[in-house]
């Protein structure tokens, strides 16, 4: 047998494997999204959004969880879109290629890929023990910043990396200054890329349970974080307070582990129903992700 139809064969086999080991995932998904979806989607309803955590199966609801969830990715969106996106363009046009520079490329890329429990053994020491923030919706918002973080950074840079030189050449061909190139031609030329990296980062910040777990989060809360604007209806004036930012808090994946852990059947339909709305929420980020990036490709 000549190589050549080796060769051929062998591309035959793996492109074999390669099909089905992608079916056989996508078989698994759809077996694991049916099951759930059978399980939880008679639970799903207006009470469901609107009721509080409950020793009852068919009472309990996920109102706390889900408002506990957007107080979370708020939080986190904060400090880690600002950061990330500031030091991606730091780091991609204006640090100096040095050991220095290698050396913070080299962690940044590795903290992407650290576990996310180490990260709650973090926060645990720096921002509950060290910073006594207890387990605040702040401190929650902070680990997971810290968790996005890196995410943020790599695809900014590669947002930035993507624009071609020629846009950068012709605004210095123009006089304008390194800044003004990045803010008015760079930037967006590469804001697509950039968004898409955000909402995959907040995408997997959202179902994140473990660094959450690891400072203490409650799984029972029957009550809302405080609002952080009121109205005063006697006196017409509106209060502003940041108080909400230190209560304590839940999410929908602890709630849902929460449930999972209960030995009720009803409360494993529960769990199923929590699972539907968080997989719809994540689906529609990414979803939202990959149409910005078609946009952005579209335009440029």
């Amino acid at each position: 047998m000549s190589s050549r139809k080796l060769d051929k064969k062998v591309d035959s086999a793996f492109k074999f494997v390669g099909l089905a080991a992608t079916l056989f995932g996508l078989v698994v998904l759809a077996a694991l999204v049916v099951d759930v979806v059978s399980d939880g989607y008679h639970r799903l309803g207006w009470d469901f959004f609107t009721s509080f955590p409950s020793r009852k199966p068919e009472q309990a609801g996920i109102f706390s969880a889900w408002v506990g969830t957007i107080w979370i990715m708020i939080t986190t969106a904060i400090f880690a879109i600002p950061l990330g996106i500031g030091s991606g363009i730091y780091m991609e046009e204006y640090a100096k290629r040095n050991r220095w520079t290698d050396f913070i490329e080299i962690n940044i890329a590795n903290l992407a890929g650290v576990p996310s429990v180490i990260y709650g053994i973090l926060g645990l020491g720096v921002f509950i023990r060290l910073m006594h923030l207890d387990r605040s919706v702040l401190a929650g918002g902070l680990i997971l910043a810290l968790l996005i973080l890196p995410v943020i950074i790599l695809s900014t840079r590669e947002a930035l990396r993507s624009v071609p030189s020629s846009i950068r050449e012709a605004s210095y061909a123009l006089g304008a200054t390194k800044w003004q190139t990045i803010r008015h031609q760079v930037l967006p030329a590469g804001f697509g890329n950039i968004l898409t990296g955000v909402i995959l980062a907040m995408s997997r910040a959202i179902g994140e349970t473990a660094p959450l777990i690891t400072i203490g989060a409650l799984t029972y809360i029957p009550f809302l974080p405080t609002n952080p604007v009121a109205f005063n209806k006697e006196i017409p004036y509106i209060h502003v307070s940041l108080q909400g930012f230190f209560d304590p808090f839940t999410v929908l994946p602890i709630q849902i582990f929460n449930w999972v852990s209960r030995p009720q059947k009803g409360f494993l339909a529960d769990a199923a129903a929590g699972i539907i709305v968080l997989l719809t929420i994540t689906l529609a980020m990414n979803a939202a992700a990959i149409y910005l990036r078609y946009k952005n490709q579209k335009r440029w």
